[in-house]
């Protein structure tokens, strides 16, 4: 197996700022299109009107860093080195034309100025004068809107719910070891199921898997064994399984019932053999095995005591390094050899997060990211003393991942994330072809993802996605310089009409910078639109900028959609998540709230046509809106979410019980904290609720059990409230069968429309 691509917590990064304070006030204003003459036009300068473009052509009105991000994107480095100086119209047209993403072949400030007015950009205003008003630039802006949106507010054609959430064809490129094959996962029977083709053949690919039941979750190849791993009804007791390329011959390699298995290592250069993670021996913990994929045989390799969180072997297969926790604090181990003891090599606080990543070639050093005593997650590589050498780091936000060749034993380059994805390089032959792909295929590197590759890095299995192309795989060969598209992903959907993501900024009631995205619908006036606020779940996680089904979905039939990155969420460091603990349906409520009343108060958003929608964590905060904010909400969809937070710890997974200290210190204690989770457990305050509510629940659900959806159904129930309620018998937690999420998702519209387009 060729695990690539060594991901740590999701990370977002903000540039070095200018401090531009904005209020709602502010906002307003720069938003207003009034025409009324001032009286002492006052010439603007080129810091005011850049901090009045950020303010009235982009969503960033909370984040100094995001502000000067994209003023980084508007002025080069040399152009208006005098912020102070008034502004000049041809300067102010460089930077229109780049917001507008009209850059062709522009050099002088007379080419910037020639396109503008071929845009229209000055239409509005007078030639008389060479600098820029506010009043001017009010109009500038209004006509630039004008062009960006193009909206006469008429929307779009309606696509249908099927269109959106069917299976979308060929995806999952990879390559086998010897680059001679590739592999993906594609619908059969309406489930996904695995293919191979020979590369440079005219033949017809070969189905080799044939499961009728479930998707396939995942796919490997152990040298010329094609492996996959599947669960049952959602149960997530996840299966590996071998195949013959003609699919002829199919094996459940670990058939044990009630277990879960993770690949640990493809141990490279070990003949049918892979290392194991599985949870046999004690439902609790993961021991790890031998597993040979020829016959099925497996052999206890380490024994795990009942704290151990993870296990990372070195280059040769040996377990070397033991990750312990109790769900709060923690110590990473270490031996040398696999008949020595384990012995304390790093040792980690309340809040640090050290993940090993992969031993060096020499099995020297440990590649790893870390914030121990740091805020944000750096990459690191530790000797065998323990002594650390900081690779990539960043002052404001946490590292995304790194890409690490086992073959050249380096890292490549670090991901990160501010609006979007983005990467830092560390070679510069990888640098040079990275941007030689981009360049082929006309994309941002934000849109650009280096899949697969093999063993010489000379063949390439490459994506391009973005907020309204669902994703395109290509095949590129470095030696021919060729790059042959693969396949598309629901082709049935037009990219000019999905709707855009916008990143958005604003400060939380106690002020903390809040991140998020807004998507608004295409051509339409985001003007007193109805609005669908969308928590992700986790907590312990993050929305980014990309393509979304559920999103465009929505966006389709005329919502606004509110993503928010509320405190808790990862990738903006160890303190903006620990701002979360014990923080259910409190502040992080209130980060969620203040984002819509910041929607409202732009204008954006109908306050009387709200609607929330969640899943997971997600569910939680859709039912402690409608619990504790009850006037704010329209309508609520909880799909899998948590209704009761003694039940929900009273029912974790028995392989989350390493992490069940986490959960009392990240959401409370049931004994030392009863009060405050009685509090905040929507299921206790259902005779606040009078939102009209739909719940889906998938009944296998291991992490959300069904228990959490039948009690809020039926306590409201109880008082007479009609819930609207989708139990799936074959789920777990989220609908993965096709069919399922048709009918989920065309109830959900229908539930919406029904109550947020009166």
């Amino acid at each position: 197996m060729k695990k690539r691509f060594l991901s740590a917590s999701l990370a977002v990064i903000l540039t070095a700022s200018v401090v531009y304070p904005v209020s709602v006030q502010e906002v307003r204003a720069a938003n207003e299109t009034s025409t009324t003459t001032i009286a002492q036009e006052e010439r603007l300068t080129a810091k005011e009107f850049l901090d009045l473009a950020v303010t009235s052509l982009t969503f960033q009105h909370g984040s100094e860093s995001m502000r000067q991000e994209v003023i980084n994107k508007w002025v080069k480095d040399g152009e208006l080195e005098n912020l102070s100086s008034t502004i000049k119209r041809n300067e102010a047209a460089r930077i229109l034309v780049r917001a507008l993403d009209k850059e062709e072949k522009e050099v002088t400030l007379a080419d910037y100025l020639e396109k503008a007015n071929k845009l229209g950009l000055f239409n509005s205003i007078s030639e008389n004068s060479d600098t820029i008003s506010k009043q001017d630039a009010t109009k500038i802006f209004t006509t630039f809107k004008s062009l960006k949106n193009g909206a006469n507010n008429e929307g779009v054609k309606e696509i249908s719910v099927e269109d959106f959430m069917k299976n979308p064809g060929n995806f999952g490129y990879q390559l086998s070891p010897d680059g001679n094959y590739i592999t993906f996962a594609s619908a059969w029977e309406n489930r996904s199921n695995v293919f191979v083709k020979k590369m440079n053949d005219d033949s017809e690919p070969v189905r080799v898997s044939n499961s009728k039941d479930r998707d396939i979750a995942g796919f490997f190849w152990k040298d010329d064994t094609l492996l996959y791993a599947k669960d049952k009804g959602g149960d997530e007791n996840f299966h590996i399984y071998s195949s013959t390329f003609n699919g002829t011959e199919e094996k459940d390699l670990t058939p044990y019932p009630g277990v879960t298995v993770a690949v640990l290592s493809g141990l490279q250069g070990v003949k049918d053999e892979i290392l194991i993670m599985m949870n046999k021996e004690d439902a609790t913990v993961f021991d790890v095995y031998k597993l040979n994929v020829k016959t099925g045989e497996t052999k206890h390799v380490a024994k795990n005591p009942g704290n151990i969180a993870d296990w990372l072997a070195d280059r040769d297969g040996n377990i070397r390094i033991a990750v312990v926790s109790d769900g709060v604090e923690g110590m990473i181990l270490y031996r040398d050899t696999e008949q020595d003891e384990f012995k304390p090599f790093i040792e980690m606080a309340a809040g640090d997060e050290v993940m090993p990543l992969a031993f060096s070639k020499d099995n020297k050093h440990i590649y790893a990211t870390s914030n121990k005593g740091r805020d944000k997650v750096e990459v690191v590589k530790y000797d065998l003393e323990g002594n650390e050498e900081v690779i990539m780091s960043n002052e404001e936000v946490d590292v995304a991942g790194v890409l690490y060749s086992s073959e050249q034993d380096k890292i490549l380059y670090g991901a990160y994330v501010t609006d979007k994805a983005h990467y830092q390089f560390f070679d510069e032959k990888f640098e040079e072809l990275f941007r030689k792909i981009q360049n082929k295929l006309g994309v941002e590197e934000s849109e650009l993802g280096i899949n697969d590759y093999n063993k010489e890095m000379t063949k390439f299995i490459v994506s391009v996605s973005s907020d309204t192309v669902y994703g395109k795989y290509y095949y590129y060969d470095s030696t021919t310089d060729e790059i042959t598209e693969l396949a598309t992903l629901s082709p049935w959907l037009k990219s000019e009409e999905l709707a855009e993501m916008h990143p958005i900024s604003y400060k939380s009631r106690d002020g903390l910078t809040i991140n998020g995205y807004l998507t608004l619908p295409k051509n339409k006036e985001a003007k007193d639109l109805p609005l669908i606020v969308n928590p992700h779940g986790g907590p312990w996680a993050r929305d980014m900028w990309g393509f979304n089904p559920e999103v465009q979905l929505l966006a389709n039939r005329g919502y606004a959609v509110l993503q928010v990155n509320f405190r808790s969420s990862t990738g903006y460091g160890k303190e903006f998540l620990q701002a979360g603990n014990k923080q259910w349906g409190l502040k992080i409520q209130d980060d969620i709230t203040d984002g819509v009343q910041w929607a409202i108060d732009q204008g954006i958003a109908d306050p009387d046509r709200i609607g929330i929608y969640g899943a997971s964590f997600g569910g939680y905060a859709t039912l402690a809106g409608i619990a504790f904010t009850p006037d704010l909400y329209a309508a609520a969809v909880d799909y899998v979410g948590v209704s009761n937070i003694f039940t929900l710890l009273d029912t974790v997974p028995p392989y989350w019980e390493t992490m069940r200290n986490m959960f009392y210190e990240r959401v409370g204690h049931p004994e030392k904290d009863k009060e405050l989770l009685t509090a905040v457990s929507p299921v206790f305050h259902v005779d606040k609720i009078k939102t009209p509510l739909f719940v889906a629940q998938g009944a296998n659900d291991p992490r959300v059990n069904q228990a959490e959806s039948d009690q809020i159904v039926e306590a409201l129930r109880a008082r007479g409230v009609d819930v609207e309620y989708m139990l799936k018998e074959n789920e777990g937690h989220g609908f993965q069968n096709e069919e399922n999420r048709i009918e989920f998702y065309n109830a959900m519209v229908k539930f919406f429309d029904s109550h947020l387009k009166k």
